[in-house]
């Protein structure tokens, strides 16, 4: 016995969307989009007590936080001293922009 359907049936995309999830998998907290958010706004590096002053989070996390953004290439670090300094990776706008648009993509015969 086949289910009726109510609607005609959708075309599902045969894409891989695993690194379009990752990328969302290290923006899905709020203090990893609190550290982009920052990043992006933020003229110079910034340094990993920046966040750890202006989060209501530990060093470790911080920490652990900042290894995924970095691990998912949005953010590059550099050590001076005793802490890591941070910035937006140069792509790092590219490739968000690419992952939100990847899945919105406009349907052909369409104007919108």
């Amino acid at each position: 016995m086949s289910i009726q359907r109510c609607v005609p049936a959708v075309k599902i995309p045969t894409r891989d969307f695993s690194e379009t999830a990752d990328l969302f998998k290290a923006l899905g907290d709020p203090s990893r989009l609190a550290i982009v958010a920052t990043l992006a706004r933020a003229r110079d590096e910034v340094c990993a007590c920046d966040f750890t002053l202006g989060l209501p989070l530990g060093q470790p996390t911080v920490s652990h936080h900042l290894k995924l953004l970095r691990e998912a290439g949005l953010v590059e670090s550099r050590r001076i001293g005793t802490w890591a300094h941070y910035r937006l990776a140069p792509d790092a706008t590219e490739k968000i922009r690419s992952a939100v648009g990847s899945l919105f993509a406009v349907r052909k015969g369409t104007t919108s």
